[in-house]
């Protein structure tokens, strides 16, 4: 009853959201398209439920060849100068997210969750602790509590800290909790700073 009720929650706010945001979803592709001619979405596999691989959609906020030598990177912070001029500003107000709506659509993913990572990433996460399978057993989110408070992960520190709170959040978590981690997300989009 309570993934039925989360997920019914899910189609419910991608409904919605999809309606709201629709004139930022045109504005920010354009923007993309004018600054530098290259691809506006960016895609990437990413881990899901049950440890299945799917693809993961953003708006980019990066140079095309952000990752030319082939090893993915960690993002440096505002100091990296693999980001565009737009796509600091959308990751500064988590804009980039919004093409996940998507992957909540077909079910890949839910509004709120852990952040799904990508396998390179999550090997080294588990060489250190092998809880981080214990995920799988949830739908990966948009927003989540560790993403508030702990922004974009660019330390294996941050990763462990998001990981502790990511599977509080597993234990815990409620439709009370989704709305509550939504509308803290929706203040961060508006403001641009974290809760």
């Amino acid at each position: 009853m309570k993934k039925f009720v989360k997920r019914a929650f899910d189609l419910c706010c991608v409904f919605f959201a999809s309606i709201v945001f629709a004139p930022f979803f045109l504005c920010i592709y354009i923007a993309i398209k004018r600054e530098d001619g290259g691809p506006a979405i960016f895609k990437q596999e990413r881990i899901g439920k049950g440890g299945k691989p799917f693809m993961l959609y953003k708006f980019r906020s990066m140079k095309v060849d952000a990752e030319k030598n082939g090893q993915p990177q960690l993002w440096a912070g505002e100091s990296d100068e693999r980001l565009t001029k737009v796509g600091r500003f959308i990751r500064n107000h988590h804009l980039d997210e919004l093409p996940q709506f998507w992957n909540i659509l077909v079910g890949e993913m839910s509004f709120v969750g852990y952040r799904p990572e990508r396998q390179y990433f999550i090997d080294k996460i588990m060489a250190e602790n092998p809880d981080y399978a214990r995920l799988y057993e949830m739908r990966p989110g948009v927003f989540s509590n560790a993403t508030l408070y702990n922004g974009y992960t660019d330390t294996m520190e941050k990763m462990l800290k998001r990981l502790e709170m990511d599977l509080e959040y597993l234990e815990n978590h409620n439709l009370w909790i989704d709305i509550v981690i939504i509308f803290k997300t929706g203040m961060s989009i508006l403001t641009g700073k974290r809760i």
